[in-house]
């Protein structure tokens, strides 16, 4: 996951990560973002740290939020700074980052017939790359399923529990055959 596309999505995960988990407003948390970008790195290290030890998440604590010296006052280290320095899609995490949250209601209903739990049973990880991942199936038809899977697992593998990129793949493919059954269609007639 190279690319400023990749990269775009990579941010939008930690930006509905942390939409889910404190309830703030897209606004202010891309507030946060455009203001000091080490603050989500260091976002996402916690993230990644806390899948690796096995932790859960809950509202009250978000992960690497006190490393990056949020709220505290303190300025993020150099290598912070230096790590995120990652050419990105603004237009797409901008994109994403309003579009999830607006039409969460639908996304969640393409969502809920496809789980094998209650969504709010996900861990918010996953459910951050499920809601991305099914706002692309839904209101990005440019891309292919392919893609929009592809990504969505890369980016379980990257910040989701060990296996959960494979949760992931299943239920992104069980909305992509209710989604895009018609490209799907085309696709399954084109190779027969």
């Amino acid at each position: 996951m190279a690319g400023r596309r990749s990269e775009a999505r990579r941010y939008a995960v930690l930006a509905l990560y942390q939409w889910q988990v404190s309830g703030q407003s897209p606004t202010e948390i891309a507030g946060h973002f455009f203001d000091d970008p080490a603050w989500m790195e260091a976002l996402a290290e916690g993230m990644s740290e806390d899948n690796a030890e096995g932790a859960s998440s809950s509202p009250n604590s978000v992960p690497g939020l006190a490393t990056a010296g949020a709220g505290s006052g303190q300025q993020p280290s150099k290598t912070a700074r230096s790590s995120c320095a990652r050419p990105y899609d603004h237009q797409l995490f901008s994109s994403l980052l309003r579009g999830v949250p607006e039409k969460a209601d639908q996304i969640d209903d393409a969502l809920r017939g496809n789980l094998d739990r209650s969504l709010q049973s996900l861990d918010p990880v996953e459910r951050s790359i499920l809601r991305i991942g099914t706002y692309e199936l839904l209101f990005s038809l440019e891309l292919p399923v392919r893609v929009v899977i592809n990504e969505a697992v890369e980016l379980a593998k990257a910040f989701g529990a060990e296996q959960g990129h494979r949760y992931v793949n299943a239920v992104l493919d069980r909305v992509a055959r209710s989604a895009r059954t018609d490209e799907l269609a085309r696709k399954a007639k084109g190779s027969s």
